[in-house]
């Protein structure tokens, strides 16, 4: 089991926090994903590493960005 944090930027909803889940629980291997829309923290649970830009993508993908 691997865990991965992440800082997520422009999410203001709860919308924002399920397009966010919806996109990264879409990569191979993740359990699951705990998104926290008051600090923008985004938890990540997987059976193995997961690759960084696989979880930069899935938030571009949900109209977000990972802050770096």
């Amino acid at each position: 089991m691997a865990t991965s944090t992440y800082t997520v930027t422009g999410m203001t909803c709860g919308h924002c926090v399920g397009s966010v889940q919806k996109e990264i629980g879409k990569i191979d291997g993740v359990t699951s994903v705990d998104v926290d829309l008051a600090t923008g923290l985004v938890k990540v649970e997987s059976g193995a590493p997961l690759s960084d830009a696989d979880v930069v993508a899935a938030v571009d993908e949900a109209g977000y960005e990972v802050a770096r």
